[in-house]
């Protein structure tokens, strides 16, 4: 695969380049504006949940499991029996 490098003088044709554009004329309402907004925090919110999706996932995979259960204690200070293992 072969990278092109931009040199200085491509870049300093876009630049002549873009100086020569011409107007649009162009009419936006003011709905516009509130829509473009709108689309902006949507795709801001949703990156954000994304990474919080990801970064807890992330997490996860450095948290400790515990190999078993904890046995529950009475408060005489006597293991109680969780039935699992009884014979009946």
């Amino acid at each position: 695969m072969q990278v092109r490098k931009i040199n200085a003088t491509s870049i300093a044709a876009i630049i002549g380049l873009a100086g020569f554009a011409q107007p649009a004329f162009a009419y936006l309402d003011p709905s516009t504006g509130s829509m473009i907004i709108s689309a902006i925090l949507g795709v801001l919110a949703t990156i954000g949940l994304a990474l919080k999706t990801y970064w807890y996932k992330f997490k996860s995979l450095f948290r400790a499991r515990p190999s078993e259960p904890p046995a529950e204690i009475r408060p005489d200070g006597s293991a109680a029996d969780t039935g699992n293992n009884s014979a009946r």
